[in-house]
């Protein structure tokens, strides 16, 4: 195993303490450059609550859905221009679909189709998706192609599917951490719900070009053959060991600032943080773009959508309700 060079922290770094202040709703960069690792940390509030509350999904659907999108804002939030990132599940489970939806820098949707008759109490996160792949997608623009990165859901969990993505697409050292849960606070109005997620993604990124980790997979190796392993770095045997001591409930700690949280971690090693970015819950839906698609479907669809005439459509990820009038959903 290679070790880790020695770094000094140059004479103008500025060093203060960790904030104490609990930052909600926001993606917290940071590297650990005595160990070349590069990171994200994600802290969920009320945008989170407000995503999964428009539906009233079942408990174990909301948790998943609130994974998916605490993995979407770390992936997502790493976009250098306005564009979208779209995380999308498809599966033989009791939750059949999900689709977050992440428009950089900060908005972002979500929604799922589950099947309440498969629901069982006690399902995993993996059992609720089942079989099927997960799809990310990175949109540019109109004018630009489209990237999509497709990873297999074979019985794991996100957290599984985002380090099988990181292996083969871009064969970076990656560990992931997810984590979601229902707050409870009391009050003079009585007891208060929420849902709370925190996620962080740690990657190994040496500068020297030797050091890089580059074991992809054998393929079809005859049986018998041995197989070349590539040995891990110290430096990332250590950040992977870190990273496995956080504890869900510190990741989604409503009195736990992220800084904090990351100097528990690395405070040994010295870990730098850069300014956070804000993330909103905010659908993209609107009449004019609802009454745009109602015109791109067929005539006898149309048709079809007619009801005590009226025709109504409702956003899926906002619940929103948008009537229009036969003639203005193009009727004739």
């Amino acid at each position: 195993m290679t070790s880790s060079p020695d770094y000094s922290l140059q004479p103008d770094t500025p060093m203060r303490a960790p904030s104490s202040i609990p930052v909600d709703d926001a993606v917290l960069p940071f590297d650990v450059a005595t160990l070349d690792l590069r990171g994200r940390l994600t802290r969920l509030g009320p945008a989170l609550d407000e995503l999964l509350s428009k539906h009233d999904y079942p408990t174990p659907v909301a948790k998943l859905l609130g994974e998916a999108v605490v993995l979407t804002t770390l992936l997502g939030s790493a976009l250098k221009f306005d564009g979208r990132f779209i995380l999308q599940t498809q599966t033989d489970g009791p939750v059949s679909l999900m689709i977050v939806d992440f428009r950089a820098p900060d908005r972002m949707r979500a929604y799922a189709r589950f099947d309440v008759e498969r629901l069982k109490d006690g399902l995993s996160s993996a059992e609720l998706l089942g079989k099927g792949h997960l799809a990310m997608t990175v949109d540019q623009g109109p004018d630009m192609s489209r990237y999509q990165g497709l990873v297999a859901l074979d019985g794991g969990t996100l957290e599984d599917a985002a380090h099988e993505y990181f292996l083969r697409s871009e064969q970076i050292p990656t560990k992931v951490r997810l984590a979601v849960g229902e707050e409870w606070r009391g009050g003079d109005g009585g007891p208060t719900h929420g849902w709370r997620g925190g996620g962080m993604l740690l990657q190994f990124l040496p500068k020297a070009s030797d050091r890089a980790q580059r074991d992809l997979d054998a393929g079809d190796v005859p049986d018998g053959a041995e197989i070349h392993a590539v040995p891990e770095d110290d430096a990332w045997v250590e950040g992977q060991s870190l990273i496995s001591t956080v504890e869900d409930v510190e990741l989604i700690d409503p009195d736990l600032s992220g800084e904090r949280l990351l100097f528990r971690l690395f405070h040994e090693r010295g870990v730098r943080v850069f300014a956070p970015t804000p993330l909103r819950a905010q659908c993209s839906c609107s009449r004019e773009a609802v009454s745009g698609m109602l015109k791109r479907f067929d005539q006898k669809d149309r048709e079809d959508m007619v009801e005590n005439n009226k025709v109504v459509v409702t956003c899926e990820f906002c619940s929103s309700v948008y009537e229009f009038t036969p003639a203005e959903a193009g009727v004739e």
